[in-house]
């Protein structure tokens, strides 16, 4: 945990308030911050503070606002992934809040078991954005959007999202060029599931204006294909 963040109405105050066991756990077992001690606190959605610890009481700590610092800016980039089991879908959603990824969207594909649509972890997505967010210290969400149907996104939404100057590229291993590197411009990424677009689907993303890529003569994991990615093109 980087940074502390913190709902809007816990820093109302003069003095703000961190009352979640967690965050009061980390700071006093994990950190052993003391009254007079400073730590990084974030404002969900807003800003990011330097504080100084004020007050500690048993299940809360105060701090005061000293300074305001910048908040990492994030990556110019749509991820659009086919929605993995719910363990990898943890990991995808921390991983891609922590390397600033600016918008998420999970969609279905033919090899994406229905069963994942009713997982308890898409309940859970807030949990791992905040996770992801403390790691990077950063205190901005990016936003989330679920397609549970492959043909209606791809044909109605994802040709709307794609222009000249902000093009779609989708990662597929059997592509004949090679993924770009280190672009200057915004762009939306498209990984399938782990065990690959069908060929109608890769058919149909490309009817629909997505640019084919290969990463190269591996077949990666789609964690280690994002993470791939995204240093990739934004190196």
């Amino acid at each position: 945990m980087n940074i502390v963040l913190l709902q809007p109405e816990d820093a109302q105050d003069v003095l703000w308030m961190i009352h979640q066991p967690r965050q009061y756990q980390h700071i006093i077992q994990h950190l052993k911050l003391n009254i007079g001690d400073r730590l990084k606190i974030g404002i969900r959605n807003q800003a990011r503070y330097l504080v100084e610890i004020k007050k500690i009481d048993c299940d809360k700590i105060w701090v005061e606002p000293i300074q305001q610092e910048t908040v990492p800016a994030k990556l110019p980039v749509t991820l659009i992934v086919a929605l993995p089991r719910p363990k990898v879908l943890r990991r995808l959603i921390m991983d891609s809040v922590t390397l600033g990824v600016d918008k998420l969207i999970l969609i279905h594909s033919y090899r994406v078991d229905k069963s994942y649509w009713q997982t308890p972890f898409l309940q859970q997505l807030d949990h791992y954005v905040t996770l992801g967010l403390e790691q990077a210290g950063d205190v901005c969400a990016p936003d989330i959007q679920l397609y549970p149907r492959f043909k209606p996104f791809v044909e109605d939404i994802l040709p709307q999202m794609i222009d000249q100057d902000r093009p779609a590229y989708l990662a597929h291993p059997y592509a004949a060029t090679a993924m770009p590197y280190a672009i200057d411009h915004a762009c939306s990424i498209i990984v399938g599931p782990e065990g690959g677009f069908i060929p109608y689907e890769v058919d149909l993303l490309v009817k629909n204006g997505c640019q084919a890529h290969h990463l190269g003569n591996r077949i990666l994991r789609t964690e280690t294909a994002v993470s791939y990615l995204l240093g990739r093109l934004f190196s």
